[in-house]
This record gives C-alpha cells, sequence and structure tokens, in this order.
C-alpha cells in the first residue's frame, strides 16, 4: 500500500438504501499484522500499547483504590460514572471539534492532559492525603479529556493507514489495548499488595511519554489526507440526522448503547465477585481481569483476520455475550467464574471490533469524527447511567443476581434488534442443516419465493 504524500482514503461506500449493505464482503482474509508494516501505525501501535499498559494499572488501581476507601460496590459504580459522564454530556461537541482539528495535534493536547491526572492522583495517594472525592474528581477530569481524546484516535487511523487496512488496523488497536490488559492488571496487582495504589497512579502518568514521543516521530507526509469539516453552524445536526438515515448506524449504536450500559460493568462486577463473593481480594480482582484479556485479546486477532465486517456476526457475538455473563453469575466457584471470563473477553471484543469497524466502514470521512463521537458516547456514556443501578443492584441484591440481569439486558437487546434489523432489510430467519451442523442465518425474502413450487 502506498503511504505517500497526499495519499487520500478512499470514501466510504454509502449504504444508504441498505441497512446491510455493509454485511457484504468487502475484502478477501488478509495477513494479521499487515497494518504494521506502516511505519506511522507501527509508532503509534508502540506508543498507545506502553500508555495502555499504564491505563489498564490505573483502572484496577482506581477500582481498588475507592473499594478500600468506602467499602461500598456503588461507590465504585460512581466513580466509573464520573468518569465517563463527560462523554454522555459532551461526546457530540468532542466529535464536531474532532472533524475540524487536525488529528496529530489534538491529540497531542489529549494525552498531555491526561499524564497531568494521572501524575495529579498519583502525588495525593503517596502522601497519605487522598480521599474518596479526589479520586471521584481525577476520575471526571480524565473523562473530559477522553471527550475528544477517543474520537481523535478512533479517526486518525484511516489517516495512518488508508481505507483498504482500516478493519486490520481497528482489530491491531483492539488487540493492542487488550495486550496490555494482560500485563497492567497483573503489574497493578503485585504494586497494590507490595508497595500501594499511588505507584499505579505514577507509573500510569510516565507511561504517557511513550505516545506523546510516538506522535512527535511520525513523518506528516505520509498520512493519508483526510477533508476536515469546515466551521459553521448546525454541524452537531447534521452528524444526528446523518446517522438517523442509515439504518445500520443507528440500530449498531443503539446495541452497543444497552451492552455498553448494563453488560461492560466489570468493574463493579468482579471487584463484588472478588471482595465479597469469593472473599479473595486484590489478587483475584486482577486475575478476573487477566482471564478477560486472554479471550479478548484472541477475540481481537480473530478479528484481524476477517476481512469484513458483518452485522449478523455483531448481533450473534452479543447474544453469547450476555448469556455467558448470565452462565458465568451462577458459577459456585472461584476457578470456573475465572474460567469464563475467557470466552466472555472473546465475545466481548467480537462486539467491540465489528460494531467499531463496521460504523466506520459505513461512515463518510468528513462525518467520521461526529459518527465515532456519538458510538464513544453511548458506548462508553451509558455507564453514567448503568453503573450506579447495577452498583445499586448489586449492593443491594448481590453480585450473582447484578452480574445476571446485565447480562439478560445485553442478550434481550441483541436478539430484538437483530430482529428489527432483519425486517427492515426483508430478510427471513432461516433455519436448517448444512454439511451436518444445525445452520441459523438471515435471508433474503424473494430467496424463499424463488425456491417455492410453481403453482
Amino acid at each position: 500500500m502506498s503511504t505517500g504524500s497526499g495519499a487520500a482514503s478512499a470514501p466510504a461506500p454509502d449504504g444508504h438504501d441498505d441497512p446491510t449493505a455493509h454485511d457484504t464482503p468487502r475484502t478477501s482474509r488478509t495477513s494479521m499484522f499487515a497494518s504494521l508494516k506502516v511505519r506511522n501505525y507501527r509508532l503509534f501501535f508502540t506508543g498507545q500499547v506502553v500508555s495502555n499498559i499504564g491505563t489498564w494499572m490505573q483502572r484496577i488501581a482506581q477500582d481498588w483504590l475507592v473499594l478500600s476507601l468506602t467499602g461500598s460496590s456503588a461507590a465504585v459504580g460512581i466513580t466509573t460514572a464520573l468518569q465517563f459522564l463527560p462523554m454522555l454530556l459532551f461526546g457530540l461537541y468532542g466529535g464536531v471539534l474532532v472533524d475540524r482539528l487536525r488529528k496529530r495535534p489534538t491529540l497531542l493536547v489529549t494525552q498531555s492532559a491526561m499524564a497531568l491526572t494521572a501524575l495529579f492522583l498519583a502525588v495525593l495517594t503517596l502522601t497519605g492525603h487522598v480521599q474518596v472525592w479526589h479520586v471521584y474528581v481525577a476520575a471526571f477530569a480524565m473523562g473530559l479529556a477522553t471527550v475528544v481524546d477517543n474520537p481523535a484516535r478512533q479517526s486518525f487511523v484511516s489517516e495512518l493507514v488508508g481505507w483498504d487496512q482500516l478493519q486490520n488496523a481497528v482489530s491491531l488497536n483492539s488487540a493492542n489495548f487488550q495486550s496490555a490488559r494482560l500485563v497492567g492488571p497483573a503489574v497493578a496487582g503485585l504494586m497494590i499488595t507490595g508497595v500501594g495504589t499511588g505507584w499505579a497512579f505514577l507509573a500510569n502518568g510516565l507511561s504517557f511519554v511513550a505516545p506523546l514521543s510516538c506522535l512527535l516521530l511520525m513523518r506528516a507526509r505520509d498520512l493519508h489526507a483526510v477533508q476536515r469539516a469546515p466551521r459553521g453552524k448546525g454541524q452537531l445536526r447534521e452528524g444526528l440526522h446523518y446517522v438517523a438515515g442509515r439504518p445500520e448506524l443507528i440500530w449498531t449504536i443503539t446495541l452497543v448503547g444497552f451492552i455498553g450500559t448494563f453488560g461492560f460493568n466489570f468493574p463493579v462486577f468482579l471487584s463484588a465477585f472478588a471482595d465479597d463473593v469469593f472473599d479473595a481480594g486484590a489478587g483475584a480482582y486482577s486475575l478476573f481481569n487477566t482471564l478477560m484479556a486472554v479471550g479478548s485479546l484472541a477475540g481481537a486477532l480473530l478479528a484481524a483476520r476477517r476481512g469484513t465486517a458483518r452485522l449478523r456476526v455483531l448481533i450473534a457475538a452479543a447474544v453469547a455475550f450476555g448469556a455467558l455473563e448470565i452462565v458465568a453469575a451462577t458459577a459456585p466457584g472461584l476457578w470456573l467464574f475465572a474460567l469464563l471470563m475467557v470466552p466472555i473477553g472473546v465475545f466481548s471484543m467480537t462486539v467491540n471490533v465489528t460494531a467499531n469497524t463496521s460504523i466506520q466502514m459505513s461512515t463518510d470521512p468528513a462525518m467520521r469524527g461526529r459518527v465515532m463521537a456519538l458510538y464513544m458516547m453511548v458506548f462508553l456514556g451509558g455507564s453514567p447511567v448503568g453503573a450506579p443501578i447495577v452498583g445499586w443492584v448489586t449492593d443491594t441484591y448481590g453480585a450473582r443476581v447484578g452480574f445476571a440481569a446485565g447480562g439478560a439486558v445485553a442478550a434481550t437487546a441483541a436478539i430484538v434488534i437483530g430482529l428489527v434489523l432483519a425486517r427492515v432489510g426483508n430478510l427471513r430467519l432461516s433455519v436448517g442443516w448444512h454439511r451436518g451442523h444445525p445452520q441459523v442465518r438471515f435471508v433474503p425474502r424473494e430467496r424463499r419465493e424463488a425456491l417455492a413450487p410453481a403453482a
């Protein structure tokens, strides 16, 4: 793939008339690490994996610090809610800014702000002055930075690798994040039990040196040019109008919203299982996150090999994810519960990557910042609504009920939205056998009429 000066990424296919248009294969199966051949993307990937390790360390340390200070799962939920509340309140405005601004300078600013926030929390914790409200403030400040950082990073990928490599790069980004998730929680667990949570916050703050350095080392001439939106009135409304007119976007975002709000509250679920159900402490919490990361990494790498972003894969993975959460909620022992984190991780990452890729591939480049901001706002911004509710259910009725309820919402939403998309796309459910195995899929309604015997 050419990465020469001024190379332009191809416009996204419209697929306006058919909500399942992007369910058709676009590319053949590709090399798992194809995008790493691009120098700028290699730098981006390298910087992010270092920073992501620090991010996971801070997540574990932050959740455990709040639980230690308050003894309440609801307080952990409030912390999560505050971190994602800015995305819910300001996410769309962040997308408007991202469509107007150059991505690399924007990321230099947002990543620096996140580093300072982590260092602020590290100083308070290491000096013994930290209180729970300090953690709340730091979580909210980190959330403010992510309002712009998230859509900027998501849409910057197409400028790094171009249209042809987009799905592979998005999948590798997820694999990057999950690889760090294998290391971060393990190191955080050792730090928390060995020297305290403050050192984990310090490590995260210093880890931002890597992405900042890599952004500065990129070659601007090798970036794929994407037209930026000019300043103007009504751009927020224009973005919402754009999404509302495309069923493949609006229903995918709706599904992700339900799953992100009720099914992805793992800080609440896993800390409660480690502390209340199994009475196993921070080590078990770190283990649960590590095993889920193993599954998530596998799911991301499998997605990197796929050359398609299929809606039926998204729906099936979401149903399986919800069902597995219900099964895990009933697990009688710690090790069975821990092992179930692996397939939950696989299907959660399949949902994440497939939704992310299908939305980017169905969106015009000039609108991508706003559309991805809406996607991230719904996916991450649902936590301010879901986390306190899930935390209250967990505190009141127990961790098992809270986890099962989250899984039930995810599975039900996937089934309902799958049926809606099938109806909009004039599809029907086909159940049969293929090479000795049961096969369930959606097929065009016309196919049934074509196969009917003549009168």
